[in-house]
């Protein structure tokens, strides 16, 4: 009886909000299409791959491309960039985006706050395509803007920031903050909007400087969002972007700089390994997947929602 009643309710709430579950259809059916149905071009990584059989006919070989990923010497200069790019990302990228937004969110004037949040947002719109121009024409040996003040300055010799490898990560990580970091902050500044201002005045009755305030009150309420924050920041852990990579990649850095996702380029369609490079690109898949699941763990253990 009880299960007929809810029933009925369920379809009677599903009745009266039927305009907004149409609405929803398209981003429903945009997920089915683009990131469901691809999911059945991961069994190539469990076959021969063959373009002339297809992948139905294509003769299965368990994992031996993940065992061949696993033996090759590269396997772990590959895991080591990319782990420290990975890192660097999440180290010193996210802290930056909150640290700007508590910054934004301290500015008084309103016609000054949204003027410098425009200015960060600006670069998010620009393609690596022309970063990485932007950044060749400032660095390069020849001619470039801040070698020719170094030079002018020390009277020494230009420095190869293009074709260092000590200076490859540095660069990949100025290059993160300087696109995206302004874009990080929307959800933070969003967050921080949402904050009690009550809160903030019994802080300043009791004494709180501005400081005291931000360390009290600012950043309990938002500790839920960071902490979502990072754990969907841990997902994509491995996952740093091709193309910023690859357009800074030369035969001279690559050996700090070849990541999963330029190997997966250069041996699935220059090569055409096809199989091979899925396998690689579904390791790094699993990777960030477990590190979402002991993430979010973690942060149900200390007492935070997590993100399901």
């Amino acid at each position: 009886m009880k299960t007929k009643v809810k029933s009925g309710r369920g379809f009677v709430s599903l009745w009266k909000y039927r305009w907004l579950y149409v609405f929803m259809l398209p981003g429903v059916a945009y997920f089915i299409i683009f990131k469901y149905v691809p999911l059945w071009g991961l069994l190539m990584a469990f076959k021969n791959y063959q373009p002339h059989l297809g992948l139905m006919k294509s003769s299965w070989v368990g994992f031996q491309h993940f065992a061949r990923f696993f033996g090759m010497p590269e396997f772990w200069m590959l895991f080591r960039n990319t782990l420290l790019l990975g890192l660097y990302s999440l180290v010193i990228f996210f802290p930056i985006t909150i640290i700007l937004a508590l910054l934004l969110n301290e500015l008084r004037s309103e016609l000054y706050k949204r003027f410098l949040q425009t200015l960060i947002y600006v670069p998010h719109f620009l393609s690596w395509v022309v970063i990485a121009g932007i950044s060749y024409m400032l660095l390069t040996t020849e001619g470039g803007v801040i070698n020719d003040i170094i030079t002018g300055i020390t009277g020494g010799p230009a420095i190869e920031f293009l074709t260092s490898t000590e200076w490859f990560r540095p660069l990949i990580i100025l290059q993160m903050i300087w696109k995206d970091a302004g874009w990080g902050t929307i959800i933070f500044l969003a967050a921080l909007a949402g904050v009690n201002l009550q809160l903030y005045e019994a802080a300043r009755m009791d004494g709180a400087n501005r400081l005291q305030q931000l360390w009290h009150v600012t950043l309990p309420s938002i500790r839920s969002v960071i902490v979502i924050l990072f754990i969907l920041r841990l997902g994509s852990f491995l996952d740093l972007g091709f193309e910023q990579v690859f357009l800074m990649l030369n035969a001279i850095n690559r050996e700090v700089g070849e990541i999963f996702d330029t190997y997966v380029y250069r041996v699935g369609l220059q090569q055409g390994q096809f199989s091979y490079s899925t396998a690689v690109g579904l390791f790094k898949s699993a990777v960030g997947f477990i590190l979402v699941i002991i993430a979010n763990k973690l942060a149900k253990m200390f007492g935070e929602e997590g993100i399901y």
